[in-house]
């Protein structure tokens, strides 16, 4: 490979600034940074960067891309009476106000997960239609072995032969993570951008893709590979939707709010590891439980945090332009073992065998106590979560970590807890560790009455 000369520290290079104001219906280049409003119609927030050189002209744009989406709780989502799932990710007032008044029917092209269809598809129907709805809806087999590029693109097909309008009339996509992130990708793809609306209907989608930007389908025997950054206009959260939820689901999303817990939040780690099992056994209903009050209290309160804490981390990065990433907590190895395993693991049990192994690292770290890695163990074996897997090798956790370098910017960025509740990203791991770990955990942990994975 050639070298490149950089030695052109003296070429004299002219700068100019010029703000973006709009004067009727044409933009035009406003140059210096203060412009008098009240000679034109609108000034972008975006500014268009001249530079001048010997050498010729080059021109930089700094546009801000800015997103709003709501992620709002509503019991009942199917019930003719309440519209938030027609009318409420709309936050112009005008234009609910229009929308309400207006004689034409709403149009929703509605996709939804099979399995969800046989037990909501009529109570979905009678919503619609009730609601005076000009709808299709298209059920689909939304599985991690279907989630491909193959999929969206059916789902495109049948969105173009229903005419959308691109901007006032959003895609609704029903059913659980995967199903989630397929029809975000078709959204996002469709028209360049097309809105849509998340409603989850297992706990795992519904404290985690529902509230983050992300979409994607597997490629090239990888999970997620294609996709993009994308939010919906709105997220809705039903939580009676969990309790048609079959109990091995509860735990897989029970997973993903111990990672929140254990990354940063004491008290949800407490609250799961006292009323953990009970979560699972009342499915996050109150409805004719013996725990009655306490259990609605406790899922509301788990719930809350679960997704608070997801927000915190994920609206500041959305994009994911900074790598050191909290979240990616159980996601540095369990994406290629699920991957492998397919379909015996789900998501989260993946994830939890993922952070299982990484509180081995943690304890062989100094980071955990031997007291903190049991009751962390502990609480994951009450919650019937998988702690270890055959399948989950050392050589699958060197390629795993490999892959990582290569995509992480050179740095493993791996988040380890530090404490319960308290987590912090360490790029130096030493392959000794790694290894120590590894025995320990395979020699404590792969008893098969400790490995629920196949239940």
């Amino acid at each position: 490979m050639g070298k490149v000369n950089l030695k052109d520290n003296d070429i004299k290079e002219e700068k100019t600034e010029f703000s973006l104001v709009r004067v009727k219906d044409t933009w035009k280049c406003k140059q210096g940074k203060e412009v008098n409003r009240d000679k034109v119609d609108c000034v972008s927030s975006a500014k268009i960067c001249e530079s001048k050189t010997e050498r010729g002209i080059s021109w930089t744009v700094v546009s801000p891309i800015v997103f709003t989406y709501k992620v709002t709780e509503s019991r009942g989502l199917l019930d003719p009476s309440n519209d938030t799932l027609l009318l409420g990710h709309i936050t112009d007032s005008q234009q609910l106000e229009d929308l309400k008044k207006s004689i034409e029917p709403i149009k929703r092209f509605v996709v939804i997960d099979e399995e969800v269809y046989k037990i909501y598809g009529a109570k979905l129907t009678e919503y619609l239609e009730t609601n005076n709805v000009l709808y299709k809806i298209l059920a689909l087999p939304t599985t991690e072995e279907n989630k491909t590029i193959e999929m969206v693109l059916n789902i495109l097909e049948e969105v173009n032969n229903f005419s959308l309008d691109r901007r006032t009339e959003p895609i609704i996509a029903i059913g659980g993570g995967v199903c989630l992130d397929i029809v975000g990708l078709a959204a996002s793809l469709y028209r360049r951008r097309t809105p849509y609306i998340r409603v989850p209907t297992t706990l795992l989608s519904h404290i985690d893709a529902s509230v983050g930007a992300k979409t994607g389908v597997n490629f090239a025997n990888c999970k997620n590979k294609l996709g993009t950054y994308i939010p919906p206009v709105a997220s809705f959260l039903d939580l009676s939707f969990i309790k048609t939820v079959p109990r091995r689901h509860i735990s897989n999303g029970l997973a993903e709010m111990l990672k929140m817990a254990l990354m940063k939040h004491r008290g949800l780690f407490e609250l799961l590891e006292e009323q953990g099992r009970m979560l699972l056994d009342t499915k996050f209903q109150a409805d004719n439980s013996a725990y009655g009050n306490n259990c609605l209290q406790a899922a509301s309160q788990a719930t809350y945090i679960a997704i608070t804490t997801m927000l915190e981390e994920l609206a500041p990065n959305l994009w994911e332009d900074d790598l050191n990433r909290l979240v990616d907590f159980g996601h540095l190895i369990s994406p290629a073992l699920e991957m492998k395993v397919l379909p015996s693991l789900l998501h989260g049990e993946a994830v939890n065998i993922d952070m299982s192994y990484m509180v081995y690292v943690s304890k062989e770290s100094g980071l955990l106590t031997e007291e903190e890695k049991q009751r962390i163990i502990n609480c994951m074996v009450d919650l019937e979560l998988p702690v270890w897997h055959e399948a989950c090798t050392m050589e699958l956790i060197q390629r795993s970590l490999r892959d990582r370098l290569k995509h992480s910017g050179g740095l493993v960025r791996m988040p380890l807890p530090v404490g319960l509740g308290q987590s912090e990203i360490f790029n130096e791991t030493s392959c000794e560790i790694l290894h120590r770990a590894y025995e320990k955990w395979c020699d404590e942990l792969s008893n098969p009455l400790d490995n629920n994975s196949e239940s």
